[in-house]
């Protein structure tokens, strides 16, 4: 019902529409049709209302639906089974359930809203209603397990040439391995889960979570210093479907170019978009603390830090600190 009527309300543009006409054409009680609109108001839409002359739609809330996706999309395989949805506890769990019921390469799930949004290292991701990019992407690289970390950079890679792209005044760089940066503050992270048998990788479900239009009231008090969005450091709201279509796009353009010529370019191209790369880490693994200088990637994707003493370390799991970083 509340979908025949914001049609009606997009029909008729700037005019008003009367209740009666409304009444009458969906066939409901003026009643229902104040208490729908109520409910629409709810969700983010403004309504104009005038005696005799009903009502009108001022303004719509920025929802995302497979129809502005697809206006964008320029993909041959990734993003083409779209499920979206309104609120889900985590776009990865509504990934891998459908991946067991046979779901296809290249399905993207979509939400307005996670309740239980996580990150790596089992971090809950912070997912306001609307105003941010909760997504998980089903893909099946012909590669083996052991260079599933490929995957999480050439991934990073993709999302930091999208923001650039669709956000040309930000200018993002990527921790290592794949959380984005601005002014040294967090706007993207993602999130690799992965399933393998005799050491083939059968699936990989790629979570993104980008802070697209939050704005510094939507952050609680713990993140205000550590989280940001496009929207506070561009001045312009973000249009959320192009960025998910860019991404989608680079991400297949990354993928074609990794079949082609293997890791050495994606590696040279993380780095240059690296923020990471020349500055003094903190690497905090099961092994150990290291710090040092962050001095490029291996062929394997791990990160090779100098230590104080001159020695070289390369990390291949690890929390990464960019001390003093702002």
């Amino acid at each position: 019902m509340n979908a025949r009527l914001i049609r009606l309300f997009e029909e008729a543009g700037t005019q008003y529409v009367s209740g009666e006409q409304i009444s009458r054409e969906l066939n409901v009680s003026r009643t229902a049709v104040w208490k729908h609109i109520q409910v629409l108001k709810e969700e983010g839409y403004i309504f104009e209302a005038a005696p005799r002359l009903g009502y009108r739609m001022v303004s719509a809330p920025d929802r995302l639906t497979q129809e502005r996706i697809e206006e964008y999309l320029a993909t041959r395989l990734l993003g083409r089974n779209i499920h979206i949805f309104d609120e889900v506890d985590s776009t990865q769990n509504v990934a891998q359930r459908l991946v067991r019921e046979g779901a296809p390469e290249g399905t993207l799930v979509v939400a307005e809203r996670q309740t239980a949004g996580r990150g790596r290292l089992g971090r809950h991701w912070h997912s306001p209603k609307g105003k941010g990019i909760y997504m998980s992407l089903v893909v099946r690289p012909d590669i083996p397990l052991h260079l599933m970390p490929h995957m999480t950079l050439l991934a990073a890679v993709a999302l930091c040439r999208a923001i650039r792209k669709t956000v040309p005044s930000v200018s993002p760089g990527i921790k290592w391995p794949n959380d984005l940066l601005l002014r040294g503050r967090k706007i993207s992270g993602i999130l690799m889960e992965s399933s393998a048998e005799n050491e083939a990788l059968q699936y990989i479900v790629a979570g993104i979570g980008i802070s697209c239009n939050l704005e510094a009231e939507d952050y609680p008090e713990e993140l205000k210093e550590k989280a940001t969005s496009l929207l506070i450091e561009s001045g312009a709201k973000v249009d959320r479907a192009e960025l998910i279509a860019s991404f989608l796009f680079q991400l297949e353009e990354m993928f074609q170019l990794y079949r082609e010529q293997g890791f050495a370019p994606i590696r040279t191209l993380w780095e240059a978009s690296s923020a990471t790369i020349g500055r003094q880490v903190r690497m905090i693994a099961h092994g150990g603390t290291y710090e040092g200088e962050a001095v490029g990637l291996d062929e394997w994707g791990g990160l090779i830090v100098r230590q104080q003493d001159g020695t070289l370390k390369t990390v291949y799991s690890a929390d990464t600190e960019l001390p003093g970083a702002r």
